[in-house]
Order: C-alpha cells, then sequence, then structure tokens
C-alpha cells in the first residue's frame, strides 16, 4: 500500500498550512545553507592524511616518551 497523489497533496496543504510559506522557504534555505556547509568541509579535508598523523606531528616528542612509558608501567 504506497501513498497515492492525492495523499500527498493533503499532507502537502496541512504543511503549507500549518507553517505558512514563509517559514517553510526560511527552512529550505537554512538546509541548503547547511548542505553547502557540509560539502565545503569535506572538500577542506585531505583525504589522503588521516588526522591522526597531523596530532602526533603537533605533540612535543618528550611527551609522546612519557605517554608510552607510563601506559607500559600500567601493563605490568
Amino acid at each position: 500500500m504506497g501513498l497515492s497523489i492525492w495523499q500527498l497533496a493533503v499532507v502537502a496543504i496541512l504543511v503549507i498550512l500549518l507553517f505558512g510559506r514563509g517559514k517553510l522557504s526560511g527552512l529550505m534555505t537554512d538546509l541548503a545553507d547547511g548542505i553547502k556547509s557540509f560539502r565545503q568541509g569535506i572538500k577542506d579535508t585531505p583525504a589522503d592524511e588521516p588526522a591522526t598523523d597531523k596530532v602526533l606531528e603537533q605533540a612535543p616528542p618528550s611527551a609522546t616518551a612519557e605517554t608510552t612509558q607510563a601506559a607500559g608501567s600500567r601493563a605490568e
């Protein structure tokens, strides 16, 4: 049992009556801006380099060594 065109039309009319054309237009504009922002964020992130490599490169070597030693002492 699928939805017929008449059922979809009734639902569309109810939505327009409840929210009004202006509010629906604003919601669609906000949705489109969010999608554009998301796509731009994906384009800015390089796919070749994993994010964890950047974090390890920024950490000072002494902090990495201390963390490794602390983890080793807990395992014993």
